[in-house]
C-alpha cells in the first residue's frame, strides 16, 4: 500500500513602498571596529565631552551607544564627529575661507529618533544629522561610499 504524502509549499511575497522607493535615503555604514568616539559639544567655553561610541553611520544620521541614560527621543544634542581621513578623502569640508580645505570634524545637531536599552548600563541612540552643510553631507556620502555598509 503506498501512502501519499502531502507537501506544504510556503510561497514568499516581497513587498515594497508603492512609490517603488526605499526608506533610508542614504545607506548605512559600520564604524564600529574602528572604535570612534562621538562628543557631546557645550560650546567652545566647555569643549567637547565624549558621548558615546559610534556604531554606524549614514551621511544622514548616526547610530551609537552610550551610558548616558538620560536620553529621550525628540531631544535635540549638539555632537561632534571626528573621522580619520580614508583612502585620501577627508570626511568634511572647511568653507571658512576662500579656499576650501578639508576637514576631519563636524560639529552640528542630532535629533534623537530612538532610544533603546542595549545592557544594565548602555543604551544605542540613533538620530539624524539636522544641521549639516549639502557639501559636508555629499563629501561624507563620498567618504562612506570607500567604507563597509551596515548589515
Amino acid at each position: 500500500m503506498m501512502t501519499q504524502t502531502r507537501s506544504t509549499r510556503v510561497q514568499f511575497q516581497v513587498t515594497s513602498e508603492p512609490s517603488g522607493h526605499e526608506r533610508r535615503e542614504f545607506r548605512r555604514h559600520d564604524m564600529e571596529q574602528q572604535g570612534l568616539k562621538v562628543d557631546r559639544w557645550d560650546g567652545l567655553r566647555r569643549g567637547a565631552h565624549e558621548f558615546g561610541r559610534l556604531v554606524d553611520l549614514s551621511a544622514s544620521g548616526i547610530r551609537m551607544r552610550t551610558q548616558q541614560a538620560n536620553i529621550r527621543p525628540d531631544n535635540q544634542i549638539r555632537v561632534r564627529l571626528e573621522l580619520p581621513d580614508y583612502a585620501g578623502i577627508a570626511p568634511f569640508i572647511d568653507c571658512s575661507t576662500e579656499t576650501p580645505k578639508p576637514k576631519r570634524e563636524w560639529v552640528g545637531w542630532m535629533t534623537v529618533a530612538r532610544v533603546r536599552e542595549i545592557g544594565e548600563h548602555e543604551v544605542e541612540v540613533a538620530g539624524r544629522l539636522v544641521d549639516m552643510d549639502d557639501i559636508d553631507r555629499g563629501m561624507l556620502k563620498l567618504y562612506l561610499s570607500t567604507q563597509p555598509l551596515a548589515a
